[in-house]
C-alpha cells in the first residue's frame, strides 16, 4: 500500500536582495532538496519564490528554506 501523502500546499514570496541568476538557481536546488518539498520555483529578476510544499509542515520547511537562501547568500531573505 502506497504512503498516504499530505496536503500540498502551493505559496508564493517575495525574495529580497538575491544578487544573481546563479544564486537562485543554486538556492533552488538546496531547497528542492528539502523533505516534503514538491516544487520550488525562484525567479531572480521578479525576487519571487514559488514553492509546493507538505501543508502540515510549511512553516517548518519555509524555515529551512531560508537557511538554505543564507548559506548561498547570507543576506538574501524570504519575506513572509
Amino acid at each position: 500500500m502506497p504512503a498516504e501523502r499530505g496536503t500540498i500546499m502551493r505559496k508564493k514570496f517575495k525574495m529580497q536582495d538575491v544578487d544573481c541568476a546563479n544564486c537562485a538557481a543554486e538556492m533552488e536546488r538546496n531547497i528542492a532538496k528539502l523533505d516534503g518539498v514538491n516544487e520550488v520555483s525562484i525567479s531572480f529578476m521578479h525576487q519571487k519564490m514559488t514553492i509546493d510544499a507538505d501543508e502540515a509542515r510549511f512553516e517548518e520547511i519555509l524555515d529551512l528554506a531560508q537557511e538554505c537562501v543564507s548559506k548561498v547568500d547570507e543576506g538574501a531573505k524570504i519575506l513572509r
